[in-house]
């Protein structure tokens, strides 16, 4: 739990629930060694088509032709998929970007994640200048913010390897859009990672939520798939199920937590990725060491500002069973199943299930 504390008042600002799983006593690379003849070499990049549209049958009603696209186009290694409905790009996983391990963190896959969905955004003509905003967004100061964001990790890439994301958005209900993302070892095609979030509208004035309009779901919808589709299958993951409370008072704490200026985003608040590392500051240090985060669900209640103080609030709960017990951690959708715990203090083939408030 983050608890944010702000003119003597005390108010939850998120909810957090992690999934770890324990890993090896040794930590050290995993990565691999791959020959030149078995990875696939980044594909080269033309700009035929900004974007295919859609009516609502799926057929294409019109092609958006690209220019030779700025800059930052001709050199990103992304690219809207064939029917134009999805988004695809692949990313180096740099050295500023790994932990200990020298295997991505959390937080770069998040990170990642935003920049995918950013990018999408921009290949059909959005986000010139804010987080996947439409014309319509912009001429009437509205702005995208995180409400829920739902990550399965099934294996870190390490330092090099390269990912390959896909990413595509679709509505959810009247007040929200939601993307879903499937990640993917480049070089073997393995899925790694799946994830989905739902994204609300603000008024970047008033730091009021808004309905999406009419205008603005239009704008959006014409790029996306017309039949549900899901990174994540509900039935089988508790990527929509509510956030268990922690007991009072919480087993773990870290308070005092104080954003800093680089937590701040473009839309002039702590960016939704500064959040975990928030979460995982309140861990016990022997469960960061013996254990490896698997899922991380995250339901941002209210945005955090620069000069808010936050504390980090957290509860662990044992799951006997190994990968067995939770649904998410099953070895289906190319998901992988748990590592054992070598640690004196916690028994093999364990799960823990961490819940997290900030207040």
């Amino acid at each position: 739990m983050l608890k944010l504390s702000s003119n003597g008042l005390d108010q939850v600002i998120s909810l957090v629930q992690c999934g770890f799983a324990g890993q090896p006593a040794c930590a050290g690379s995993r990565r691999r060694r791959s020959a030149v003849a078995g990875f696939r070499l980044p594909r080269v990049r033309v700009f035929p088509v900004l974007a295919v549209v859609s009516d609502r049958d799926g057929a294409v009603a019109s092609r958006v032709e690209a220019e030779d696209g700025t800059l930052a186009d001709r050199l990103r290694l992304g690219n809207l998929t064939e029917d134009g409905l999805s988004y695809k790009e692949q990313f180096i996983v740099r050295s500023y970007e790994v932990g200990i391990n020298k295997t991505a963190t959390v937080e770069t896959i998040a990170n990642l994640l935003q920049e995918v969905g950013c990018n999408h955004a921009q290949s059909v003509g959005y986000s010139t200048d804010g987080f996947a905003t439409t014309p319509t967004m912009r001429k009437l100061g509205l702005i995208w913010v995180t409400a829920r964001m739902h990550i399965e990790i099934y294996k870190y890439p390490a330092w090099s390897d390269v990912v390959e994301i896909e990413t595509w958005c679709q509505g959810e209900g009247r007040v929200g859009i939601r993307r879903d993302f499937i990640l993917k070892d480049y070089a073997t095609d393995q899925v790694i990672g799946r994830a989905t979030s739902k994204w609300l509208m603000m008024n970047q004035d008033t730091r009021r939520l808004q309905k999406v309009s009419d205008d603005v779901r239009e704008e959006v919808l014409v790029y996306c798939p017309r039949e549900p589709r899901l990174a994540i299958p509900e039935e089988d993951s508790n990527c929509l199920k509510k956030i268990p409370k922690l007991e009072d008072p919480a087993q773990f704490s870290k308070v005092g937590l104080v954003p800093r200026r680089a937590d701040l985003d473009m839309n002039q608040h702590v960016n939704n990725v500064a959040y975990i590392g928030w979460v995982l500051e309140s861990m016990p240090q022997e469960i960061i060491d013996s254990h490896e985060l698997q899922s991380i669900t995250l339901d941002y209640r209210r945005e955090c500002g620069q000069y808010d103080v936050v504390d980090s609030l957290s509860g662990v709960e044992m799951i006997e069973g190994g990968a067995e017990a939770v649904p998410e951690l099953k070895g289906t959708n190319g998901s992988a199943v748990a590592m054992e715990a070598k640690h004196d203090l916690l028994p093999l083939d364990s799960l823990i299930r961490s819940c997290v408030v900030l207040e």
